[in-house]
């Protein structure tokens, strides 16, 4: 079992306190997590011992980062289940979208399929692609549990369908899509899937290859390393259906006064200086989750959700969205407060008890339409998260309720 007071000595930001002596409650794990000193240590073991470039060098030094910097692809490559060529460094799970968006050669009248509780990354570049080259989109809708509604795919797919891009799991409602479900008939159809696992990778066991999907996405700073590192899993025969959309240095094979040959995957996909810190930072929080084991945090967050679920079901005038059932959500609770707007609700919380949470509509405006909402407040769990912050959250929001009611 995962034991989050062991977990959270690992974290000097959870030692610092407010001017008033109040701890950090840190429920925004949706958004960006907190950084263990592993992870610090790495990037600044890097930045004194070995700042050079990798790939271009022939002294010793280059050789040496190349070297770390490769078999961080390497650890990171084998957490999701795939090799190493088959991962591509890019900034965050959004850039990665793009890459795919603009990377696939589109003809006017095809179609993408993607759903309506999407994060903005994985909507506006497919509204971007729909607008350039004529692209047809389509939305799976969902239930009245906050479920996707996967029985309406088969009623969407067409001859013209060519991609599926939907996210693993909604950053508002916590829903664990089925992915491999969704991916057996895609394989069927012979339509390409792309998984946004923004929200997956860090939280529950993820395996690319068995999922079945031919691209999968993800950033590194949800999942315990740093800020501008991500991730883009290319499944090895799909590459070449695959421009390159930004072109420069270190991605060329050949180059001369009239044309260039491309090197091959990942590096033909990663031009320019790549984020050599950020990926060796990945691949420490990489580590740092191995040790801890998916299953233990997937197990522990689903005991922190069932309780907040339980604890808020029991709160007056609290509204809660997505799936009750924790074997289909992950570890993201979003609520209303009757009568309450979810900034205020926030802003209290953070004011009464320094508990920091997401309010708004979280990149997912559409979704928040879709149920007839303006905004919701969001908290989101990770493995350094407590139960005794979870009633601490649920005492300090019935003040909140008393105090604007």
């Amino acid at each position: 079992m995962l034991d989050p007071y062991r977990v959270r000595e690992d974290f000097p930001i959870l030692s610092v306190k407010r001017s008033d002596g109040k701890p950090l409650i840190y429920l925004d794990n949706a958004a960006t997590s907190l950084k263990p000193r592993s992870v610090i240590d790495s990037i600044v073991e890097y930045y004194e011992k070995y700042t050079v470039n990798v790939h271009r060098g022939v002294y010793r030094l280059s050789h040496e980062a190349t070297r770390i910097y490769e078999d961080s692809r390497e650890r990171i490559a084998k957490f999701i289940g795939v090799s190493p060529s088959e991962l591509v460094f890019v900034k965050n799970t959004t850039e990665a979208i793009n890459l795919v968006a603009y990377g696939l050669d589109w003809s006017p009248g095809d179609e993408v399929i993607t759903t309506v509780m999407e994060h903005h990354s994985n909507l506006v570049p497919w509204q971007m692609v729909r607008d350039r080259y004529g692209v047809k989109l389509r939305f799976i809708d969902i239930t009245s549990e906050g479920l996707l509604d996967i029985g309406k795919l088969s009623d969407l797919v067409s001859e013209k369908t060519r991609l599926i891009s939907l996210t693993h799991v909604s950053n508002v409602l916590g829903t664990i899509n089925p992915v491999e479900d969704i991916a057996r008939i895609a394989r069927r159809s012979g339509i390409l899937l792309l998984v946004d696992a923004a929200q997956s990778v860090p939280h529950i066991p993820v395996d690319a290859r068995r999922i079945g999907c031919d691209f999968l996405a993800f950033s590194g700073h949800k999942m315990l390393g740093p800020t501008g590192i991500g991730c883009l899993y290319v499944r090895r025969g799909v590459e070449d259906l695959l421009k390159p959309v930004f072109t420069g240095g270190e991605m060329v094979g050949r180059v001369s006064l009239d044309r260039a040959t491309w090197s091959d995957m990942p590096l033909r996909m990663e031009p320019g200086t790549p984020n050599i810190a950020g990926a060796i930072g990945l691949a420490a929080a990489v580590d740092y989750l191995s040790n801890l084991g998916m299953d233990n945090v997937r197990s522990y967050e689903d005991r922190l959700t069932d309780y907040t679920l339980k604890r808020m079901s029991e709160i007056d005038r609290v509204s809660i969205y997505g799936p009750r059932d924790v074997r289909y959500r992950s570890g993201i609770v979003a609520f209303n407060v009757e009568r309450l707007d979810p900034h205020d609700v926030a802003l209290l919380l953070d004011e009464l008890e320094n508990i920091a949470v997401r309010s708004g509509v979280h990149c997912a405006e559409p979704l928040h339409t879709r149920l007839g909402l303006s905004g919701t407040v969001r908290v989101s769990f990770y493995v350094y998260n407590t139960l005794e912050e979870v009633d601490i959250l649920c005492d300090t929001l019935e003040k909140v309720i008393e105090m604007l009611a």
